[in-house]
């Protein structure tokens, strides 16, 4: 989980946390997650009043967005 992402730099490899995100999400994400959950940072979105979401790209290329608790930084 991250706890402040405001150390991390657009372009930095993160790791999806699938037990965080598996009640949200498509099963296709899902899959294709669980085959591989590392991310791209490609920037930010706020979603809520307190709250900002981490834009990553998947290995696919498609781009998603999650919560700071659903992610970690890889070292």
């Amino acid at each position: 989980m991250i706890k402040d992402s405001s150390t991390l730099q657009k372009g930095q490899i993160l790791r999806i946390e699938i037990n965080e995100v598996n009640d949200r999400l498509p099963q296709d994400i899902l899959e294709l997650i669980q085959k591989e959950p590392t991310v791209e940072l490609v920037g930010y979105k706020m979603v809520d009043g307190n709250q900002f979401g981490l834009v990553v790209k998947l290995k696919n290329g498609q781009i998603n967005w999650f919560f700071e608790k659903e992610l970690s930084v890889l070292m």
